[in-house]
């Protein structure tokens, strides 16, 4: 049991001056001391009196506290006191100079054991030896130390012992032992890996068993299985032939799920159309991809109007077409032709957001083996026969990752042609969904909702709400949290490394803005521009390596490779627990008046503010600075806001450069079909 005071004497390779910069900045302590989470400045400094800090803290197994603190200066550069202002509890620091390279420190705790309840089960090593182990990371930082690499797979026996654990665990594999359970693995793996693969293995398993409902009723694995077998069966007679390319623009439904499966049970290319995408878009991509033929929901005819003639359309309406064309059932119902299981899996291309441009056509890897669906459950704990609502799009790479991992666990998938907050948990409600799948924006307008729609459902079967393609704000998180528990989990990753980490609902109550930890059989790292590993808490590329890294688009060149990983394109850091938080997209940082601005930790302040819905913050050029952010702001129905009170928020919690020079109000933000706000559209000039 800890002591009521206890002194730490330790020393580090480094001048005093810069080991004080990071020890009297509580927004550094998350990235070099465990345990500390979320960090925000509450009140600022003024008339001598010293800034309020809210301090997350959340050791192991333990559910975390905030803690309000200030820091109190005594001499500048050699003593400070860090208190507590709801315990009582302090610790005070002296520096010394050793010498000219050498800082001897000395910390004196007094009533540590008062900040949680699972630290005063400590003794006072532990306390010693995590002292001297956040003051060695901030001297890995200082050196430049290569210590950001965080890795969950090990060798190769390792690896595989652990995904055979996993899915013994999950239900998949039933085996006492996981040396049995990987001989049970590799039966299972006859059937192959790709979604056609995985609703057979189903179907051969569970037949029975309900694979998907929608608005046009229900399908057994069976059923499923039988249609889209005849399915494969039609399509050459149309002229679609293993090595052809069908492209499909459709919403969540059956139709789509079916027209996916039989398109792998024969071998073919399958392009999946983002949903939004406008007319000119699509006309640029079927140039670029020639499919054979085009599956299509009636409701996009207006954007496929003028595509060339001579290309098949198939009408996925569950009855006769208003266009008059071949519809998907009458297509399944005609004399099917003897197929054979091709050698070659087809490709499947998915587009990318196109936030910053035309997007790009990537073409995502078959899966290798069990360890694609081993990575997920090790961290997000969905067991089998379950019923798992996808809300997020079927084209979105994040959709169709739950639609194949839905197959092994055989899940009863629920699908909405089309989002809507009180419809979905409707859905839930009556369905007992026990996981929802979705992108941050359908959580925010679930959250949206008023009090007395959302108490209307009985949402109490869920118990992982997972949430992937683009950032949640840390407002968000927690309220999320608060209204329905803490089954919350944040997806990291993108359509070219396909995932990366996962934050569990733990992860998110102490720092409600992490990325989460790399799951099985996956690395993630920290470099420079120059390809420099770099220490825990400095900014920099990240770059994921896992088993299921794309293999590259099919209209430019693919990101950077470092070895075994590859660069996501974003811009972010490794906390001290080997927690990844996310800064912004590489494009996305400015310089402003020399200093390296991010958009995010704008948009993360801005979201607690009651009267703000929305916020999109964006960098463009200025004649003094070279670079200053600009604030585009959805105020909530009847708040007052005006820009006064917008740049004086963010003056009181975060530097001068992140201050907004404009503010501009609007009635909503430019979005994506999935939700990616496009900011490109914010700041592009009128026409």
């Amino acid at each position: 049991m800890l002591s009521d005071v206890i002194d730490v004497d330790l020393l580090i390779e480094h001048p005093r001056h810069a080991v004080w910069d990071f020890l009297v900045a509580p927004e550094w302590y998350s990235r070099f001391f465990r345990g500390i989470g979320a960090s925000e400045q509450l009140l600022e400094s003024e008339s001598g009196r010293p800034a309020v800090f809210s301090l997350t803290i959340g050791p192991p197994d333990a559910k975390a506290r905030n803690h309000r603190l200030h820091i109190v200066v005594g001499r500048r550069g050699e003593e400070f006191t860090i208190e507590s202002l709801d315990t009582g509890s302090f610790v005070s620091v002296r520096l010394f100079e050793a010498d000219a390279n050498r800082t001897r420190i000395i910390a004196t705790f007094f009533k540590p054991g008062a900040i949680h309840p699972k630290v005063i089960t400590y003794d006072n090593s532990d306390l010693t030896n995590w002292t001297r182990d956040g003051i060695a990371r901030v001297g890995d930082y200082l050196a430049g130390s290569s210590t950001s690499l965080v890795s969950n797979s090990g060798d190769y026996r390792s690896l595989q012992l652990s995904i055979a654990k996993t899915m013994v665990k999950t239900g998949v594999v039933r085996a006492a032992r996981p040396d049995k359970g990987i001989r049970q693995l590799n039966s299972l793996a006859k059937w192959g890996f790709n979604l056609a693969g995985g609703f057979a293995a189903a179907a051969a398993r569970d037949p029975k068993h309900v694979a998907i409902i929608d608005e046009r009723g229900s399908r057994t694995f069976a059923e499923l299985h039988e249609r889209t077998s005849r399915l494969a069966g039609t399509l050459p007679t149309i002229g679609v032939t293993p090595g052809s390319t069908v492209a499909i623009l459709a919403r969540n439904h059956s139709a789509m799920v079916e027209a996916m499966v039989a398109c792998g049970k024969l071998g073919v290319d399958l392009v999946l159309f983002n949903t939004g995408l406008g007319a000119r878009q699509i006309e640029e991509l079927i140039d670029r991809h020639n499919p054979a033929v085009m599956f299509v929901d009636e409701e996009f005819e207006p954007v496929i109007t003028y595509l060339r003639p001579q290309l098949p359309r198939i009408s996925t309406s569950p009855r006769s077409s208003p266009s008059g064309r071949l519809t998907f059932d009458e297509l399944v119902a005609m004399e099917p032709r003897t197929f054979t299981r091709p050698s070659e899996p087809g490709r499947l291309i998915v587009l990318t957001s196109g936030t910053n441009g035309s997007p790009k056509s990537a073409r995502r890897p078959a899966p290798k083996g069990f360890g694609t669906v081993a990575a997920m459950l090790s961290r997000m704990p969905l067991q089998m026969n379950e019923t798992m609502m996808i809300a997020a799009p079927l084209f979105h790479s994040w959709g169709f990752a739950a639609l194949q991992i839905s197959t092994p666990i055989r899940s009863t998938v629920v699908l909405q042609d089309k989002f809507d907050a009180e419809s979905c948990l409707r859905a839930i409600s009556v369905n007992r969904c026990t996981s929802l799948i979705a992108v941050p924006v359908m959580l925010q307008r679930i959250l949206d909702l008023p009090a007395d729609v959302r108490s209307r459902y009985d949402t109490s079967s869920l118990r992982i709400v997972a949430s992937s393609g683009s950032s949640m704000s840390g407002s968000m998180v927690t309220a999320f949290m608060d209204t329905f528990g803490d089954i919350l989990y944040n997806f990291y990753g993108s359509t070219e490394v396909s995932w990366g980490t996962i934050a569990d609902p733990t992860d998110l109550r102490v720092a409600p803005t992490t990325a989460g930890r790399p799951p099985l059989g996956t690395r993630i790292d920290i470099v420079d521009e120059h390809g420099n590993h770099l220490p825990r808490g400095a900014v920099g590329k990240i770059f994921v390596g896992n088993d299921m890294l794309f293999d590259g688009y099919t209209n430019s060149a693919p990101p950077t490779v470092e070895g075994t990983l590859m660069d996501t394109g974003d811009l972010g850091y490794v906390d001290a627990d080997g927690r990844l938080f996310v800064s912004g997209r590489d494009d996305e940082m400015i310089i402003s008046g020399g200093e390296n601005v991010f958009p995010r930790p704008v948009e993360e302040a801005l979201s607690y503010l009651p009267q703000v819905s929305e916020v999109a913050v964006v960098g463009v050029p200025d004649a003094e600075y070279g670079q200053r952010l600009v604030a585009f702001v959805v105020p909530r129905d009847g708040a007052r806001l005006d820009q006064d009170m917008v740049r004086s928020y963010i003056h009181h919690r975060l530097s001068r450069f992140s201050v907004p020079r404009d503010v501009t109000f609007l009635s909503s933000l430019p979005r994506t079909a999935t939700g990616k706000i496009l900011k490109r559209m914010l700041i592009a000039p009128s026409s």
